[in-house]
């Protein structure tokens, strides 16, 4: 104990500042922007093509019990793939008037976040850490009950 050396690095705050904000600048300008970028094309696609009418038509019965138009499900679609990528499907259609400020946009916020991008994580941590792949979709099905759930509740307190 007595002479023992550590490999810590001493220096001072503003060279743990400035290394922490080029970190951030470059999970943000590789991960988190295009990703959104990525959403905001996608919901341009999904109107020009029309398959945005599809969607709200097809999902506008289960959307509805969490008070949200059938549109909203491309938001927890995108949401499961990517968190950046849902709330830019969110921003994207709350631009075009798909949905509502404000309460939809909250309820869908708690949706997202309690997906949290689940398919990568799935594969990037679930399968690098040995856990049995028939386990798989047990998991991906409680992040949608924890999401769906969450979201009924954001509904009812909200209204």
């Amino acid at each position: 104990m007595g002479g023992e050396t550590t490999d810590v690095k001493k220096g001072n705050f503003l060279d743990a500042f400035l290394a922490g904000a080029r970190q951030g600048f470059t999970i943000g300008t590789t991960a988190t922007l295009p990703n959104v970028f990525f959403a905001f094309v996608l919901i341009q696609v999904f109107e020009v093509t029309g398959l945005l009418e599809l969607i709200e038509a097809v999902f506008a019965p289960i959307m509805g019990v969490f008070g949200l138009p059938g549109a909203a499900a491309a938001v927890l679609m995108a949401g499961a793939m990517s968190m950046g990528g849902g709330m830019g499907v969110a921003a994207g259609l709350a631009g075009s008037g798909a949905i509502a400020e404000g309460s939809q946009i909250a309820i869908l916020l708690v949706g997202n976040y309690l997906m949290g991008s689940m398919i990568q994580w799935v594969g990037r941590i679930v399968g690098t850490i040995g856990i049995n792949p028939k386990y798989n979709l047990h998991m991906v099905i409680i992040c949608l009950i924890n999401a769906l759930t969450a979201m009924f509740l954001t509904n009812l307190f909200l209204f």
